[in-house]
Parts: structure tokens; sequence; C-alpha cells
């Protein structure tokens, strides 16, 4: 399956019929990240992670996503 959310020259580009209800998707661009969901009524919600130690923690191990912004949003 395609992976919704591309980055591009232009910027982001997401494809939301691609996307699963409730499942995180993220991309790096311009040294932040970015992450977006789905959600059961269908919005899409955006959100940027700008913690320069998060977005390292990130791009080191993006399969550990979820297990890195929990950790990052509980030390604060």
């Amino acid at each position: 399956m395609e992976y919704p959310v591309r980055v591009e020259e232009e910027g982001i580009k997401l494809r939301p019929e691609l996307m699963q209800v409730d499942v995180i998707y993220h991309c790096i661009y311009d040294n932040a990240v970015y992450i977006f969901f789905k959600d059961q009524e269908e919005l899409m919600h955006c959100y940027q992670v700008e913690d320069p130690d998060a977005v390292s923690a990130i791009i080191r191990n993006p399969l550990k996503l979820q297990d890195i912004l929990r950790k990052y949003s509980t030390e604060k």
C-alpha cells in the first residue's frame, strides 16, 4: 500500500483517502517532524514536533515514533 504522506519540492503532500482511521503517519520536512492522523469522524489532524531532541530521536529511529512521542510528552 502506498504511504499517504509524501515530501516533495513544493512541500508536504497528503492523500487522506489512503489513510486508515486512528493510524499515525509522519514525515520529516524542514528540520521538523509532522504527524498526521484521521479520526473516526474522518477529520484530519496535524501536529508539528519542533523539540530538537525529539526530532533527532525520530529521525534516528522512525519505527519507534509512538514511543519517542510518549517519552517527550511526559518529560516536559
